[in-house]
C-alpha cells in the first residue's frame, strides 16, 4: 500500500500536480472566480474548482452518554486505540456493533475482561468465501458499482469473520449486551439495572465527513454532512467531493471505488463550469 501511494504521488508529480504535504486547510471562501482556499499557516490558493477529498474518517463521532459528565474512568475513541497494553488488567466496555468494534473486543480480550456493548446484536458474514476475499466478490459480481443509496439511519455494517469473532462470542471470550442505560461516577448502569465498575469505555462509533473548513461556504447540512447530489455540490457548481461513504456505490469510500467517482465529479465540474473559467483555470494551473 505504501508503495502505491509513493508510486502514485511519482506519476502525479511527473504529470505537472503540485503536491503540498502538511498544508492544512484553515478554511475556504467563494469568489467571482472561484475558491479562495486559506490554509494554516498563513498562506491562500485560489481556484476556479475545489474538490474536498478529506474522505470519511477524519472526524470521530463521539456521542454523548447519559451521565458521562459524572463518569470517573477513561473515555476514548476507537481512532485513538493503538494496543490493547494501555489498558492492560482493566474492565472495559466496548461500543458498537462493526467491524471496529468486535476487531479492538476481540484483541483487548487477551489482556483485560471486556464487554462489547450495542443496541442491536452482532451480524457476521465470513471474510472469505469459497477461499477468496468478500471484497473480491464485491468487484467480481458487480456489487462494488451498484448506485445505492444508504439509510439516514443505517444499522452497523457486518462484520467480516475470518473465522475467529463470532466463536469467541459462542464460546464466552466475547461478553456481548445491550447498550447501557447510563453512567454514575466509576460505575456503568446496564439495562437491566445491575451496576458494574468499569475501568475504561473504548467508543468504536464511527466517523462523520471531515469538511469543517468548507463552513465558511454554507455548503454543509446542520449536520456536517456536505449538500451534494453524487458528488456534486448541490450549492456551489465548482465544487465536488470525493471519498464520502456511499457517495454514489457501497465502495465510494474506498480505493478501488474512488476513482471511478473522481471521473465522474470531474466531468460534471467540467460540464457545470463556464468553458472561460475552465480555460482560464487550466492556463493557471489551478
Amino acid at each position: 500500500m505504501v508503495a502505491y501511494l509513493e508510486r502514485y504521488a511519482g506519476e502525479l508529480s511527473r504529470d505537472g500536480a503540485e503536491i503540498r504535504t502538511g498544508a492544512r486547510v484553515g478554511g475556504v471562501t467563494a469568489t467571482d472566480g472561484g475558491f479562495t482556499v486559506r490554509l494554516q499557516d498563513g498562506q491562500s490558493l485560489s481556484a476556479t474548482a475545489l474538490i474536498a477529498a478529506t474522505g470519511s474518517f477524519g472526524h470521530p463521532h463521539l456521542p454523548a452518554l447519559p451521565g458521562q459528565e459524572t463518569y470517573t474512568g477513561r473515555i476514548t475513541h476507537a481512532a485513538c486505540y493503538r494496543s490493547p497494553q494501555a489498558l492492560a488488567g482493566r474492565r472495559v466496555v466496548v461500543v458498537g456493533a462493526g467491524n471496529s468494534a468486535v476487531q479492538i473486543a476481540y484483541e483487548l480480550a487477551e489482556h483485560s475482561r471486556v464487554t462489547l456493548a450495542s443496541r442491536a446484536p452482532v451480524r457476521f458474514v465470513p471474510q472469505r468465501p469459497l477461499g477468496r476475499d468478500l471484497h473480491f466478490w464485491f468487484r467480481l459480481t458487480g456489487f462494488d458499482r451498484l448506485p445505492l443509496r444508504r439509510s439516514a439511519d443505517p444499522p452497523a455494517s457486518p462484520v467480516l469473520d475470518p473465522g475467529r469473532y463470532r466463536d469467541a462470542l459462542r464460546r464466552g471470550r466475547l461478553d456481548r449486551r445491550p447498550m447501557f442505560a447510563r453512567l454514575a461516577g466509576e460505575e456503568v448502569e446496564w439495562a437491566d439495572g445491575r451496576r458494574e465498575r468499569v475501568d475504561a469505555i473504548v467508543l468504536a462509533t464511527g466517523y462523520r465527513p471531515h469538511l469543517d473548513y468548507l463552513d465558511p461556504l454554507g455548503a454543509l447540512a446542520p449536520s456536517g454532512h456536505p449538500r451534494h447530489a453524487r458528488g456534486l455540490s448541490s450549492t456551489h457548481p465548482g465544487l465536488g467531493f470525493l471519498g464520502l461513504e456511499w457517495q454514489r456505490t457501497p465502495s465510494s469510500n474506498t480505493l478501488r471505488g474512488v476513482g471511478s467517482d473522481a471521473r465522474h465529479v470531474v466531468r460534471g465540474l467540467v460540464a457545470r463550469l463556464p468553458r472561460r473559467n475552465v480555460a482560464q483555470g487550466a492556463r493557471r494551473g489551478d
